[in-house]
């Protein structure tokens, strides 16, 4: 018989999450770091990072060779270290989103589209936001929740200690954290007019899913959006945020996708990608391209990884 394998603790008190302890207790301290300082400390830890990261290095290059097959390997790898660099940005940018409140981000925040959500509310309308996983992404909330009242929904995280930071910290600014599995309540809150963040844009297997492209790649995407537009009876408006230099950032809202759903759930998702590619072309190193996007493949194909 093969070795047992060790269950994750789900008990915040296991001696096994006082790792976790000292580490969140040090991503508090970093919070209380100045703004600006706390960016110039994460493209630190990007550079760092492209160093030692070798399997997340090697994922982020995949991606972008089958996304971007127009840049020759120099113009690849320039924009891969401009990924890790947000990305540390981001890493770091979270300590202080969720631990440090006297910074006021309203001042440093510009908006596009708003109309597009005081329509849906106009029309008393729930309104199901296209969320997409730009590594800016919990800045982002806190960003989203000085303009809107709004419900997230996400994804728990395995280990409970994480899973608490994450959601208290979102918590601060979302009105409900709903789990991804929780499709009635989605429903619900839709169909009482309110604004829901959804993002579809991650490789969460083939179960529910169809593979349509993503910037030219088969990439399996779940299929849920359709559903909810239709049975939440929402508008579904695109919605990226984006850091701009100087520590400032972004909210883009895009016009509602008109004709949504169509009835045809690989049209729609196929829709939703190009939607989300648009948008990422936009500020492509803010991407989160060190997921495994392209992890599952049709038959018969290989993963690039």
């Amino acid at each position: 018989m093969g070795k047992k394998r060790r269950q994750r603790p789900t008990d915040p008190r296991d001696p096994r999450l006082w790792p976790t302890r000292v580490g969140l207790a040090l991503f508090w301290l970093i919070g209380q770091l100045p703004w600006d300082l706390l960016l110039s400390l994460g493209r630190g830890v990007g550079h760092l990072a492209w160093r030692v990261a070798g399997g997340r290095r090697r994922v982020t290059l995949t991606n972008l060779r089958l996304c971007f097959p127009e840049l020759d390997e120099g113009e690849r790898e320039r924009m891969a270290r401009q990924v890790f660099l947000s990305t540390g940005e981001a890493i770091i940018e979270m300590a202080g989103s969720f631990h440090n409140q006297r910074v006021d981000l309203g001042q440093r925040l510009t908006v596009k589209g708003m109309e597009h959500i005081d329509a849906a509310r106009a029309d008393g309308q729930g309104a199901l936001l296209l969320g997409m996983h730009f590594n800016s992404i919990d800045v982002g909330s806190r960003l989203l929740g000085k303009i809107l009242d709004f419900s997230v929904v996400y994804r728990p995280n395995d280990n409970p200690l994480l899973d608490r930071l994450i959601t208290d910290g979102r918590g601060a600014w979302v009105k409900h954290s709903v789990d991804r599995n929780d499709l009635r309540r989605m429903i619900k809150l839709l169909r009482q007019g309110e604004i829901l963040w959804y993002a579809p844009d991650q490789d969460y297997g083939t179960e529910h899913a169809v593979f349509v492209p993503f910037f030219g790649v088969p990439a399996a995407t779940i299929t849920a959006t359709s559903r909810l537009a239709k049975m939440g009876r929402a508008r579904v408006i695109p919605c990226a945020h984006y850091r701009l230099p100087g520590g400032r950032y972004e909210i883009e809202f895009g016009e509602p996708l008109a004709d949504f759903p169509s009835g045809d759930d690989e049209a729609d998702t196929s829709r939703i990608n190009r939607t989300i590619e648009h948008f990422v072309r936009k500020h492509p190193e803010q991407y989160l391209w060190v997921h495994k996007r392209f992890k599952h493949q049709p038959e018969g194909r290989r993963s690039p990884y």
